[in-house]
């Protein structure tokens, strides 16, 4: 259940920050606070106005207790203000138990049960820390905002095999099974305000591999997804109809971590599926593309630039979105087939704990706008479309 308002997580940062709890051996805690301005020009990204906004507020804390050698609890919660990108409140990212199975010089296992982080993807494990990402807003291509809740983690079960020596280099290994809950702000968000019915998770088993070689700056990866959602309608007053949805997500990526230049990307391929929803005998069953290339170049300690390339299509044998205007009659246009996205962008650490971000984007298409089921164009009228955002951090 998402809470409105974050009085309360602001108490507790405000206790916590300053008495020396969390100084304890067995007990780790830590926070941020991260509060910016976004303006948004040709879409509703964040709002419907199009209006100078302050909807980028993000506070969490985070913290974790030593049980034992091999039992470990940890979560973290969080307050988000982004506007339409998602749902507005507090939530928990997650709540674990992390049991060490098995540890040895080569070899190290864990368990994770309870609410786990999605550690499948290049950024997936950071990019609840306003901090820790690369930047402001991730590429939308694979991070997309409003799926924010569902991706961040889910309630199941995990497992990390790891495996490192001199010869073959590091090798992770992650397994998951589990589900997320969907409020109804993150059913409007991603279906529609018609949408009155029911929308929930049925499961999402995850897999991946990373491997960096040894004595290398490089990292691959590997991640396969497969979830499936169910909607079940308000007989009284719905638009819709009794749908399923099926996603079967696949990435490769790829990380260079230099002493001045990073390197990533990632390519992804999405089969979903769409069975009913609309009436009882719609099936659809598109493959969704998309990639990003991102470079970062550290300047000096304070100083790091950015820029980042990006491609998504909806189908990609429709990559115009012409047969989608087709299919519609006109009502949904051809640029919501497609997104694409250029980015410039510039971090400074004015210390260790206080950080300042610049970005600027040059979007074309509006394929990654909320919602996605029932696209707004009547709001998001124009094909290209630009953002600027600055965002203040500080974390403890």
């Amino acid at each position: 259940m998402l809470i409105k308002k974050p009085l309360l997580l602001i108490a507790i940062f405000y206790f916590f920050s300053t008495n020396s709890i969390a100084s304890e051996q067995n007990f780790q805690l830590h926070g941020f606070i991260s509060q910016g301005l976004i303006d948004v020009d040709g879409s509703n990204f964040v709002n419907d106005d199009g209006g100078l906004s302050a909807e980028l507020t993000e506070l969490g804390l985070n913290g974790s207790y030593q049980l034992s050698s091999t039992l470990r609890l940890t979560g973290q919660v969080v307050y988000l203000d982004g506007g339409n990108r998602y749902a507005k409140g507090v939530r928990i990212d997650y709540a674990l138990l992390d049991w060490s199975v098995y540890d040895s010089d080569n070899w190290q296992a864990n368990v994770y049960l309870g609410r786990f982080k999605n550690n499948h993807w290049l950024y997936s494990s950071t990019r609840d820390i306003p901090f820790a990402r690369p930047s402001i807003i991730l590429p939308q291509s694979v991070y997309f905002d409003g799926f924010r809740d569902i991706a961040v983690g889910s309630d199941g079960i995990a497992i990390k095999i790891s495996r490192s020596d001199d010869d073959y280099g590091n090798f992770d290994f992650s397994l998951s099974y589990g589900t997320s809950p969907i409020s109804d702000e993150q059913a409007e968000i991603v279906l529609s305000k018609l949408a009155q019915g029911k929308f929930k998770q049925e499961y999402d088993a995850s897999a991946s591999i990373y491997w960096q070689p040894a004595f290398s700056s490089w990292r691959f990866g590997l991640s396969l997804l497969d979830a499936a959602f169910s909607y079940r309608t308000n007989n009284n007053v719905d638009f819709f109809v009794d749908g399923d949805f099926y996603f079967q997500f696949y990435t490769i990526n790829a990380l260079y971590e230099g002493e001045k230049w990073e390197f990533s990307g990632e390519i992804h391929q999405n089969k979903f599926s769409t069975k009913g929803f609309y009436n009882p005998q719609f099936y659809s069953s598109p493959i969704w593309q998309g990639l990003y290339v991102q470079s970062r170049y550290k300047v000096n300690k304070k100083l790091t630039l950015l820029a980042r390339y990006e491609r998504f299509y909806n189908d990609k044998n429709d990559k115009d979105g012409k047969t989608l205007e087709e299919s519609t009659g006109g009502l949904v246009p051809a640029y919501f087939g497609y997104h694409r996205d250029t980015t410039v962008g510039i971090s400074y650490d004015f210390s260790s704990d206080i950080s300042l971000r610049l970005e600027y984007h040059w979007f074309q298409g509006a394929a990654r706008l909320t919602p996605v089921v029932l696209p707004n164009p009547r709001v998001n009228d124009s094909k290209n479309w630009q953002l600027w955002t600055a965002q203040l951090m500080y974390w403890f």
